[in-house]
């Protein structure tokens, strides 16, 4: 099995692979996007090389992102696209607090764009 774990810091996401999931949470402004994303990109090309027919859940849970990481979560669903028209079975799951207007309008925009199962669901915040 192909691992990806990046633990999360101030400004970047939690990136976490189990079980056929990939989950993205946190927050997302690094300095450098691109930089950050890199082997996340390496790393989502090999799986997708590997998935065989198994489904995979990428799974977006984020409270904040920068313009320069929904540019990189742009890049990274247009590689899920390609590899939906090439046969693999894709699935996005976008967590999202229905009061963070921002990344549920981003969201809605991501959906528009492709052809395979993008689900949006809305859950409350925890501010406890």
């Amino acid at each position: 099995m192909i691992e990806i774990n990046i633990e999360a810091s101030k400004s970047t996401p939690e990136i976490r692979f189990s079980e056929d999931t990939l989950m993205i949470s946190g927050q997302s402004y690094p300095e450098n996007a691109v930089s950050f994303y890199a082997p996340v990109f390496t790393w989502l090309d090999a799986y997708l090389e590997n998935l065989g027919n198994n489904t995979a859940i990428f799974a977006f849970n984020l409270i904040y992102m920068n313009t320069s990481s929904s540019k990189c979560m742009m890049d990274f669903i247009d590689k899920l696209q390609a590899a939906y028209i090439l046969g693999k079975k894709v699935i996005i799951k976008w967590y999202c607090d229905p009061e963070n207007e921002s990344l549920l309008e981003c969201a809605e925009e991501f959906k528009e764009d492709i052809d395979f199962p993008f689900e949006i669901i809305l859950a409350q915040g925890n501010d406890e």
